[in-house]
């Protein structure tokens, strides 16, 4: 497997509930009322360090809908889904569109930032 360079965006962002990879900016954001099966989801225009998985088709709320479970890059956890086709014309605006689900997401504003304070007694290279 070769290596994995993630996009890391500026300012707040969507990351992975699980390791923290940026995912979507909130100026990509097209609705917050989305629902799936485990909640709440989000509706995105362009989302950034996903993998995209196989075509099939879904009956969804909406209708009938070709999509892809899309993946987050860096721990392989299943982080929403991509809408490739929509049968109904009213629906073609999701066409392209990646749904992030809620539970596996978080705003980076949700994320408390990580301090590590070194306690040891600090010594310089030339000390020894």
């Amino acid at each position: 497997m070769g290596r994995i360079f993630a996009v890391e965006l500026e300012g707040r962002s969507y990351r992975c509930k699980f390791c923290r990879t940026h995912l979507a900016h909130p100026d990509e954001l097209v609705s917050r009322s989305f629902h799936c099966r485990r909640g709440n989801a989000y509706l995105f225009n362009n989302v950034v360090n996903i993998t995209v998985g196989a075509l099939e088709e879904r009956q969804m709320l909406s209708g009938m809908h070709t999509v892809a479970d899309v993946f987050c890059c860096c721990c392989g956890q299943i982080v929403g889904w991509k809408y490739e086709t929509a049968r109904e014309k009213d629906q073609k605006y999701k066409e392209g569109k990646v749904v992030l689900e809620r539970g596996r997401v978080v705003d980076g504003i949700d994320i408390s930032p990580e301090v590590f304070i070194d306690t040891r007694p600090s010594t310089s290279d030339g000390e020894n």
